[in-house]
């Protein structure tokens, strides 16, 4: 028999998804079985598959041992992995990572191990502030996603809570995410608005730009502010209203002022005399602009985190000085 005392990361799942996620080698229909014949039992007493668990519930599993092989908490993954971290801010709900270009933040089918979800489970696991053991449903997670080759701010979630709350947020429009990026050419005029539909091709993982309405196609809004213009590139700074899958590459592009870079959407004639790889593009500051109620993430609202520094900028711009915006674009 194992024992298993519910924490608050656990809390409000069903039973059965619960053991589900804590015996990933337990087939579904057994783990039924086994609830129906009370091998699964909550405070001492048999319990229903769909019962919602609560804080300091405590289940007594009498399951066969099989069912519980988990990997050693001494493996390379966890305790070996050296972690490399550029944090804006960390506390106990969330933290901020400034990501590198050239980092997937998900393992993929191309990389596996040296990702930024890596690197952040492997910092939290040997600071002692996460273990996969401590709690049987949850691990640290990722609010947003950012391309491989775009750099800037990712959040992820450190507890259940937090993961919900902002998930929430950021579907409800109410975290800003503003962006820097070098475009060919001068934008005209030099502060606007884009809006166009942008369909998705899943199969080439590609959007395109549309001025009208169509079946598939999804709103896509950009504010932009030029900054600066040096030698035929402009730094331009954008805000998200929409958050589309390549939106600001897409809607840039279309414009007529591709990114610098832009393997997918730029110009490889107007990029060819800077020999640069990637797009030229930073999510580099976040702001949170709650609404409505915010639960425990609360005491985040109005605050504004900013990377330290834009490697681009001064490589094109340089002695350009960036200083945080104020107020909206």
């Amino acid at each position: 028999m194992r024992e298993f005392t519910i924490g608050k990361n656990d809390a409000g799942q069903r039973l059965d998804r619960w053991l589900g996620k804590t015996l990933p080698l337990l087939p579904g229909p057994l783990a039924q079985k086994y609830i129906r014949l009370k091998r699964v039992k909550r405070n001492g007493r048999g319990t229903k598959r769909d019962v919602r668990l609560q804080p300091g519930d405590v289940l007594q599993l009498y399951i066969n041992d099989e069912f519980f092989q988990r990997p050693t908490p001494e493996n390379a993954f966890l305790s070996l992995y050296q972690p490399k971290l550029d944090l804006l801010y960390e506390d106990e709900q969330i933290l901020l990572a400034d990501k590198r270009p050239g980092m997937v933040v998900h393992p993929d089918e191309e990389e596996r191990v040296n990702t930024l979800l890596t690197h952040i489970q492997a910092y939290l696991y040997q600071k002692k502030a996460w273990s996969p053991y401590w709690e049987n449903a949850f691990a640290p997670a990722l609010c947003n996603r950012i391309d491989r080759n775009t750099g800037g701010i990712v959040i992820a979630a450190k507890t259940a809570e937090a993961l919900r709350v902002m998930n929430q947020k950021i579907r409800d429009r109410e975290v800003q995410k503003r962006y820097l990026c070098v475009v060919h050419g001068r934008m005209r005029p030099e502060t606007g608005r884009l809006e166009h539909y942008l369909f998705k091709d899943e199969s080439k993982k590609q959007v395109y730009v549309r001025t009208r309405p169509e079946p598939g196609a999804r709103t896509a809004v950009t504010l932009y502010r030029t900054l600066t213009v040096r030698d035929g590139l402009s730094l331009v700074e954008c805000e998200l209203v929409t958050g589309r899958t390549h939106q600001i590459r897409a809607q840039m592009a279309a414009a007529g002022h591709p990114l610098l870079g832009d393997g997918k959407y730029g110009s490889q004639r107007q990029d060819r005399p800077y020999a640069r790889h990637g797009q030229a593009l930073y999510s580099y500051q976040l702001t949170f602009q709650f609404r409505t109620d915010a639960g425990a993430l609360g005491y985040l609202n109005g605050r504004r985190f900013q990377v330290r520094q834009v490697p681009f900028v001064e490589e094109y711009f340089p002695g350009f000085a960036l200083a945080a915006p104020v107020g909206n674009l």
